[in-house]
């Protein structure tokens, strides 16, 4: 089978899965990721391979070279959707939403953050105790970077529901600006912590002060430098081309720069840095917006396109779930590992709404549901995962493999379980008219 083939009978099954998902009331993100898990190697890719259900005869198996070879679309993908992030830091609407909509969003994405780090420390501590002398498959760098990921809220699935329901009230109102802002916490504090668990998965055990502290906030800060440069280059530019096309043509051109530069960093002689292309690309997206207000025009043009390359982003992401995890001897560790942080994300983003709720005086139905609204997890989250894996790939592809197949078992979870959690929120917060049985 060749390339182009394989990406049409993808997309195919693809759309005609949103037909199913609408059956039975999921979101189409949920039938993407059913569909790269049925096209991607370790299913379809079984009959390329004589049925030999073992990783690395499936990696070069016909199906898994190509899935292989189309990892740079999840690179353009996440690109888009950071730059997307970006534009929800218009100033003058975050002035507008005020300090109770910062306050949440800050409080819920750290909830989760630091719930699940905890959790996911209590079981590194608990199986070290009970495997004395093995690895400790529960990592530090493990642990760090699911706790950075778990701060990611998926918009899709909740405003699904709340255009189907025509939801309205101080839970919806607040709602909406938290998910637009929540994803930008989560790079930010993924930039962070994951610069630290690289640091710790490549030190040897020995304690570098300068790979530990000061180079990851020299990344951090040329990721937001570039892409800051960036932003004002295309701003600048679009007094020049005033079509939209010509001007989402720059903005493509800012994202693709911004991923070569990220590349060309990572390289000896650009002092191998390790910069975040999505906090780039949010960064040009922020800078843009602020200065051009003409620019929401283009940002509208760029949703038109992007809805293909999201679907085959989410195919590809299922593609890569690598199931051979699930029969190996790591499924116990790797089911663990899934249940402590689904349940304890869970925990942490109800804790910390509530929390943010409760000390900006909100609403009584704010504080109460809020937090069971922000459930959903998807885009974003594989999008941070896909990027571990391929960093930490170098140096340990098991512990890039366990993050994936952590954050897509949660993802399916998640996007299954969510809606119908949302849906309950909004119903007993009295946003939606639920039909009466008659």
């Amino acid at each position: 089978m060749n390339t182009y083939i394989y990406i049409g009978i993808a997309i195919i099954i693809a759309l005609l899965s949103t037909r199913l998902m609408k059956l039975i009331k999921l979101p189409n993100v949920t039938g993407y990721l059913l569909t790269g898990i049925l096209v991607g190697p370790y299913v379809l890719g079984l009959f390329f391979n004589g049925f030999k259900f073992n990783s690395a005869d499936i990696a070069a198996s016909n199906i898994g070279q190509i899935v292989n070879n189309l990892g740079f679309i999840s690179e353009i993908a996440l690109a888009f959707i950071a730059f997307t992030i970006g534009s929800s830091f218009n100033i003058k609407s975050i002035k507008k939403v005020g300090k109770k909509v910062l306050s949440i969003t800050f409080f819920e994405a750290f909830g989760a953050c630091l719930f699940v780090f905890l959790f996911l420390m209590i079981a590194h501590f608990i199986y070290g105790a009970i495997n004395k002398g093995s690895v400790n498959q529960i990592s530090w760098p493990l642990i760090l970077t699911l706790a950075a990921i778990s701060c990611a809220t998926a918009p899709a699935a909740t405003l699904l529901v709340i255009k189907q329901y025509k939801a309205k009230g101080p839970v919806t109102e607040t709602l909406l600006p938290v998910v637009a802002l929540d994803d930008a916490v989560a790079l930010i504090l993924f930039s962070v912590l994951f610069s630290i668990a690289k640091t710790i998965e490549t030190g040897n055990g020995v304690i570098n002060l300068y790979e530990m502290l000061a180079k990851p906030v020299i990344e951090i800060v040329l990721s937001l430098a570039i892409g800051a440069v960036l932003g004002f280059l295309i701003s600048l530019l679009f007094n020049l081309f005033k079509s939209r096309a010509n001007r989402m043509g720059l903005c493509i051109f800012a994202l693709f720069l911004n991923l070569g530069l990220s590349i060309l960093f990572k390289q000896d002689f650009m002092g191998n840095f390790d910069l975040s292309s999505l906090l780039m690309c949010m960064v040009t997206g922020a800078i843009l917006i602020n200065f051009r207000k003409d620019s929401i025009l283009t940002f509208n043009r760029i949703d038109e396109i992007t809805p293909p390359i999201f679907m085959l982003f989410f195919i590809l992401s299922g593609a890569n779930l690598d199931l051979t995890v699930f029969a190996s001897d790591n499924n116990i560790i790797l089911l663990i590992i899934a249940l402590t942080y689904v349940i304890s994300r869970v925990i942490g983003k109800y804790c910390g709404s509530l929390f943010g709720a409760t000390i900006t005086k909100a609403e009584p139905e704010v504080k109460k549901y809020l937090g069971l609204t922000l459930i959903p997890q998807a885009g974003v989250a594989i999008g941070l995962a896909t990027s571990a894996s391929k960093s930490l790939s170098s140096t340990d592809s098991s512990l890039g493999t366990l993050i994936i197949a952590t954050i897509l078992t949660s993802t399916i979870i998640y996007e299954l379980v969510g809606p119908a959690v949302t849906k309950f929120a909004l119903s007993k917060a009295k946003e939606i008219e639920l039909p009466s049985r008659k």
